[in-house]
């Protein structure tokens, strides 16, 4: 039997997720602003969180159908067979996002659905769930347009970005789910020359060591899947087996990362120690703007500092020009992917853009910029 799926992800990244899912079986992908749809029988979930790099959730699409009011909503929603997927024993959550929705309050949408389920309990085992909003052992997601509600049951659980083996972070973390979609975009592949010049706690690194050994960005974590009453225990035992035995024995890399602060190595070194990345990743403390290329090809990749990291706009301006001169002088040959939501950048650095690729980071419109350095040819 097909089911029906949603996967968000950061915005810009929809045609990645989307070839990702083909790759992974995947039916009818069909991309939309935010997310992926599409089909696969009820053990494609697995799959998916298991091994998808980029998807931010795997949503389950339990009911889609149009409404006028409140009543409308409950209605829908107290319809379903919420005993047949989980039981009283677990805690519940309710999430809800619309676009264009006439109600006057999302909360109380959020309350209607959250009544009918608890009320479709109570009439079926004369019990309810209990509610946490914190970390609620189901999520229920609710998506209201103009006149139409979607309901999924989230299989993720946590959000998939949090592969369980980040543990320390700085200011302004980049999620690990779009750190892996702008190497894809940056077309770098496992066993080509990496450095993150300004790695902060390790997120480029730990995601490329991930790549490159083939291991599952789900591998260390558990997700709720595993709390439904349609759990498959032996096929998902089978697929995580499977995805074990692909991976490759840990061993030195060409994946390199540095940063100007000690405290920002330190946390990078604890996150690479607790994915057991630690030999693979080859870490200095140095500045920016003394560092000189580690091979005579590859790709640099960097998530260029907010103003609480690096000081004030002031600051920033004179860092540009300055990276931009260490580019042109000592790597030639490289290609630089440098990810900012500073749109002055390309201005100050003074490099001809090769390409710019609209990304979002949260809610924060970012740029990747692409740089193809060429010695001494480079300057716009």
């Amino acid at each position: 039997m097909s089911e029906n799926f949603f996967s968000p992800c950061p915005r810009g990244l929809e045609t990645m997720l989307a070839n990702e899912l083909n790759t992974l079986d995947a039916q009818e992908v069909r991309t939309t602003d935010g997310g992926v749809h599409f089909t696969g029988p009820f053990s494609l979930n697995y799959r998916v969180n298991l091994h998808s790099r980029i998807a931010s959730r795997v949503l389950w699409r339990v009911a889609i159908t149009h409404y006028r009011n409140e009543q409308d909503i409950f209605d829908t929603a107290y319809a379903l067979l919420w005993n047949d997927w989980f039981d009283t024993s677990h805690t519940i959550r309710v999430n809800m996002t619309a676009i264009k929705c006439p109600l006057k309050s999302l909360d109380f949408a959020t309350l209607k659905i959250k009544d009918a389920v608890c009320d479709k309990f109570r009439a079926l085992t004369g019990h309810r769930p209990s509610v946490d909003t914190h970390t609620p052992d189901i999520r229920i997601h609710a998506f209201l347009e103009a006149s139409r509600m979607t309901l999924y049951v989230d299989t993720s659980g946590e959000a998939l970005f949090k592969r369980g083996v980040r543990q320390y972070t700085n200011v302004a973390p980049l999620r690990e789910n779009l750190a892996a979609g702008i190497l894809l975009l940056a077309g770098w592949q496992p066993g080509v020359p990496l450095l993150d010049p300004m790695c902060g706690s390790g997120t480029f690194l730990i995601e490329a060591a991930l790549m490159s050994l083939n291991i599952a960005p789900g591998n260390s974590r558990s997700f709720a899947f595993e709390k439904l009453k349609n759990f498959d225990a032996a096929a998902w035992s089978e697929m995580r087996n499977q995805a074990q035995a692909a991976q490759k024995p840990v061993s030195a890399l060409p994946i390199f990362g540095s940063d100007l602060y000690g405290d920002e190595l330190k946390a990078a070194q604890l996150n690479l120690k607790n994915a057991g990345l630690l030999e693979a990743i080859t870490l200095n403390q140095a500045n920016v703007l003394e560092i000189s290329a580690p091979a005579d090809h590859g790709v640099l990749v960097a998530n260029l500092p907010y103003g609480e990291r690096m000081g004030d706009v002031e600051e920033l301006q004179a860092l540009y020009p300055k990276l931009g001169d260490v580019l042109k002088k000592k790597f030639g040959g490289w290609n630089a992917y440098l990810f900012t939501s500073d749109l002055r950048m390309p201005k100050s650095i003074r490099l001809s853009v090769s390409r710019r690729t609209l990304l979002f980071n949260g809610a924060i419109e970012c740029r990747l910029f692409e740089y193809k350095m060429v010695t001494g040819s480079n300057r716009s």
